[in-house]
């Protein structure tokens, strides 16, 4: 299928390009860098934005990056590429996996690996700006490209905005966003509505009273505490949320001593919560405090347990008009069995800060990036959850065609705006 006018003039140069932006890929693959610690990255999204003409402001929100490229009358278009990796130790077993460590924000040391694929983002976002500055005459309007930071800490969005996007940048008609998932490589999944979840983490810190291993009588031994507390935490989901609601809550940290004979004093607990309803993520809350506070007290412990937020997603929810502008725009430049409608996943995202406090339209969609013929063995054998997810240390998209099918599909949603 041809692509829509104008999409199929601005990709033109693509199969020309696909060369130079895999070879930024690979190098960005191969130097992640931790939420916040972003300057090897942002230095090369301004190189390339600077490249294709665009007016490239630095250090927004400490490491985000905005470019502004004006092309005559028209609307402003957003497009939006996240930077940031995650402390993980990759084992992909790629040629130009990723040996890198970093220091996190406690002070340790850890292994860094682009395991959520926002190396791509950034890869694909680079190419766009490209076939934009060199096709003007296809389009008419303001490409605005923003290249963030420190999603995976849900604060980069918010930084920015704080550091003055809304009043130092024009504001947008349109606010674009894509992520690479597990699916088909290059099938784009849309909705209108919620796209992705509301997303809550708290860390909950257990008092007890230490004392030697042999005698336990002495002590309120918080590791019992906690495990108590761990298991009754299942209960959420199953016995107070209904049917037909949704929520996930997961544990994922659990820490308590340092010696097998030794009762400690305290306990932590890491936890995260995924909801699509604001009344949902209300009593999934409130039930974790009041079964942390039970527990505790049910142990007769010398004081009640911390709840400490860590961070908050709110949920992604498509503007209903603006997507069927998009989804037109997809059916126009690819072929049907290449545009899917899908359901809201649990996964979370700060993209939607910038529509929402921007009070502007926004639209966020996915990108298959697994191999075709792997996804449809493993879902034909039912065996979905063989394939590594996001944040996985074996995650690893295809890279072709997800290469192709990311700048394409960003090209062709911004041009249900900005087509001449």
């Amino acid at each position: 299928m041809a692509h829509a006018p104008g999409v199929s003039e601005l990709l033109a140069p693509l199969d020309g390009l696909l060369p130079e932006l895999e070879k930024l890929y690979r190098d960005l693959h191969a130097h992640p860098e931790l939420s916040m610690q972003e300057t090897r990255t942002a230095g090369i999204a301004a190189e390339r934005l600077r490249g294709a003409g665009f007016e490239v402001t630095a250090g927004i929100g400490n490491t985000g990056v905005v470019g502004v490229l004006r092309n005559g009358d028209g609307p402003t278009v957003m497009l939006r590429a996240d930077m940031d990796a995650l402390p993980i130790e990759e084992l992909t077993g790629l040629p130009y996996a990723s040996t890198v460590t970093a220091t996190d924000g406690n002070g340790k040391t850890v292994p860094v690996m682009h395991a959520c694929g926002h190396d791509l983002h950034v890869a694909w976002l680079a190419g766009v700006a490209t076939l934009f500055g060199r096709g003007r005459g296809a389009w008419r309007g303001t490409l605005l490209a923003v290249f963030q930071p420190a999603e995976e800490i849900a604060a980069g969005a918010q930084a920015m905005i704080d550091d003055g996007l809304f009043t130092r940048f024009p504001k947008p008609d349109v606010v674009l966003g894509q992520h690479v998932m597990v699916g088909s490589a290059g099938v784009l999944g849309w909705r209108a509505g919620v796209m992705t979840s509301a997303g809550d983490s708290l860390q909950i810190r257990l008092f007890g009273r230490g004392a030697h291993g042999s005698m336990p009588q002495a002590s309120i031994d918080p590791v019992v505490m906690a495990a108590a507390t761990v298991l009754r935490l299942q209960t959420i989901v199953s016995r107070e949320v209904a049917a037909t609601e949704s929520a996930v809550v997961t544990v994922g940290a659990l820490q308590a001593g340092t010696k097998e004979n030794v009762i400690p004093d305290e306990a932590l607990i890491k936890l995260n919560v995924r909801t699509f309803d604001e009344g949902v993520r209300a009593r999934v809350l409130a039930a974790i405090e009041r079964i942390v506070n039970a527990e505790a007290a049910a142990s007769g412990a010398p004081r009640p347990p911390e709840i400490t937020p860590l961070d908050r997603y709110r949920s992604v929810r498509n503007d209903p008009e603006a997507t069927r502008r998009v989804v037109e725009s997809f059916d126009r430049s690819f072929p049907p069995e290449r545009v899917r409608e899908v359901e809201p996943t649990s996964a979370s995202e700060d993209f939607g800060c910038f529509g929402a406090e921007w009070h502007v339209p926004s639209v966020f969609w996915f990108v298959g990036g697994t191999d075709p013929e792997a996804y449809r063995k493993a879902q034909a054998a039912g065996r979905m959850g063989d394939l590594p997810t996001n944040h996985n240390p074996r995650f690893a998209p295809v890279l072709h065609p997800t290469l192709r099918a990311g700048v394409e599909a960003a090209t062709a949603a911004a041009m249900a705006w900005l087509a001449t």
